[in-house]
């Protein structure tokens, strides 16, 4: 049987160090091959046309011409997944949100130095992985979608999860939530020197306040709260979430399964659960949890996926009652939550609305 050919990487950073430290990293992986490195992006530029590598790591930071100036020449001219490795610093994280935006895959902390190599080896293996699977790009221009007019809500807590792709799929539903929107609480996979800015990101664009969370944060209607990097967020009760460092689950922390079980387990039925794009497991099965729990759920449909793995994990469980595209999920979540007016529920806050629908995925 022939071996599969080496997913091809071309890493391109400034610091000689940290080019030494990334093929360290890579080099007790059989699936993946460095082939080459750039000093900066003029070089890199010649060896994508001489390499063909199939993913490439992209510093931010570089000399005569930044990283994400040459990220958005590289997805205008010649596509292919890019995976950031960004410095810990403000600039930096927002910079790496902002490559996000521009069509990159997948945002990873640079590392310290050669002792961080062993931490590193096994989360750059993964994202370069993932990285490879991504077929569709994205260039983001158009402006912000206008929030929807605020109406009257039913009591119901939405739990949103995504990896590979989220930053963009969630921005892309939160968006469209107005002001008043029943709360919202968000598990992406982001290291924990990015997650305050991505919160801080989707707060300036989203009608809704959304903050990363902090331990025993309130859970309140027309709020989001992102789990920050490397913790796990929890519902512990009907109005405060909890966060703690417990063990990775799906080599995830924080993991949308672990969120998503604690929305079943705390209010059930009351709960509206969305599996987005990314790579991997992580979600299926706490999104079975909510589903079997009463909860109405819903998966991202394979064709605005980045990567379909999450959301086609849950499909293959049984845990998505509806399989939508991004553009349509956040007017799907508000119309089965919307009621009329107080105490009165309206046509779309039940699954009756969406029983002929063609999207939905068959009862099991």
């Amino acid at each position: 049987m022939t071996r599969p050919r080496p997913i091809r990487v071309l890493i391109v950073d400034d610091s000689a160090l940290v080019r030494r430290i990334l093929t360290d990293a890579l080099v007790n992986e059989p699936d993946l091959e460095v082939v080459g490195t750039a000093a900066d992006p003029y070089i890199a530029r010649d060896k994508l046309l001489e390499l063909k590598p199939d993913v490439m790591t992209l510093d931010i930071e570089m000399p005569r011409m930044d990283g994400l100036t040459f990220l958005r020449k590289v997805m205008r001219y010649q596509p292919m997944p890019v995976v950031i490795i960004s410095s810990l610093g403000q600039a930096g994280c927002q910079a790496a949100l902002a490559a996000l935006d521009a069509g990159a895959v997948e945002v990873l902390a640079k590392p310290s130095g050669p002792l961080s190599v062993g931490d590193l080896a096994v989360t750059l293996a993964n994202k370069l992985r993932a990285a490879s699977h991504v077929k569709r790009f994205h260039q983001s221009s158009a402006p912000p979608p206008v929030a929807a007019e605020e109406a009257h809500f039913s009591n119901h807590i939405i739990a949103i999860g995504a990896s590979t792709g989220g930053t963009e799929a969630i921005a892309t539903v939160l968006r469209q939530f107005p002001r008043n929107a029943p709360p919202v609480l968000v598990s992406q996979h982001l290291p924990a020197s990015f997650s305050r800015a991505f919160a801080e990101r989707l707060n300036s664009i989203c009608a809704m306040e959304v903050k990363e969370a902090e331990d025993n944060d309130e859970i309140r209607p027309g709020r989001a709260l992102v789990a920050p990097g490397d913790l796990h967020m929890v519902m512990r009760s009907l109005t405060r979430i909890s966060l703690s460092n417990g063990p990775r689950v799906c080599y995830q922390r924080p993991s949308v399964d672990v969120m998503f079980a604690s929305v079943a387990k705390t209010v059930g039925s009351q709960s509206l659960g969305v599996l987005l794009t990314g790579m991997g497991a992580d979600g299926a099965a706490g999104l079975l949890r909510m589903r079997e729990a009463g909860a109405m759920t819903i998966a991202q449909d394979e064709a605005t996926s980045v990567v379909f793995g999450m959301p086609a994990e849950a499909i293959r469980m049984g845990a998505a009652k509806a399989v939508l595209g991004l553009p349509q999920i956040a007017s799907d979540v508000l119309r089965r939550l919307r009621i009329d007016a107080p105490g009165h529920a309206g046509k779309g806050s039940s699954d009756r609305a969406a029983t002929h629908r063609p999207e939905l995925v068959p009862q099991h």
